[in-house]
């Protein structure tokens, strides 16, 4: 039997299961991320000065709080709110130990993209609306989030590969994912090979997912 072979039957099963683990807790958190993030992104464009729910202090709030989280680490973060995490789901280790720590990381930075994305929509679009009366809770979802959609998804395409090289840290706490099999297999047992297969497949990831991002938002912006 070929050193190739072996290596398939000791080791695919274990990294098929880590693909999956991978999977889910890219998808959960990046649920919650966009459930947090997309309306936290709205917040800041309304509350901004000179538009439609304008309030200082709300956007000085929001704004500082997104700086703050964006601006830590999240191998720091991970190890920093393991209290905050057992207290919401009850353990700071495994998939579900993960999660809150990709949200926390994840839902800031998507906050920060979808404010980008809305504010490239032509205010003079948004001006007509407003002259014919238009409610802004339409505007939001008529014309903001419609007119944003390519940079929407393309914002979200950024925070879903960020948070794919979030679940590859996460194994250091033994969240599972690729992340941890690289940890434990590649580094700690020094099986290069796993490592290579861990990193490879990693690549070809996050490549067909930006090549899908790209592609939907080119369709978009057709639109």
């Amino acid at each position: 039997m070929s050193e190739i072979q072996q290596f398939i039957e000791g080791r695919l099963p274990i990294i098929g299961e880590s693909v999956v683990q991978t999977f889910q807790m890219v998808s959960i958190s990046l649920l919650f991320s966009v459930l947090i993030g997309l309306p936290l992104g709205i917040l800041l464009i309304l509350t901004r000065p000179g538009n439609a729910w304008e309030n200082r202090a709300v956007y000085t709030v929001l704004n500082v709080l997104v700086n703050i989280l964006r601006s830590i680490p999240f191998i720091i973060l991970l190890f920093f709110i393991l209290p905050f995490t057992k207290l919401i789901v009850g353990t700071s280790i495994g998939i579900k130990g993960a999660i809150v720590p990709l949200i926390v990381h994840a839902a800031p930075n998507i906050a920060r993209l979808m404010e980008n994305a809305l504010l490239e929509v032509d205010s003079g679009v948004i001006e007509a609306y407003k002259s014919m009366g238009i409610r802004t809770r339409h505007i939001i979802w008529h014309v903001l989030l419609r007119e944003a959609r390519p940079s929407i998804i393309l914002g979200l395409t950024i925070a879903l590969i960020t948070l794919i090289g979030g679940t590859a840290m996460a194994g250091l706490v033994g969240a599972g994912g690729l992340g941890d099999l690289a940890y434990r297999f590649g580094h700690l047992r020094y099986e290069v090979d796993v490592m290579y297969v861990t990193v490879f497949i990693l690549i070809v990831l996050v490549q067909c997912l930006q090549s899908i991002g790209n592609r939907l938002a080119a369709k978009y912006k057709k639109d």
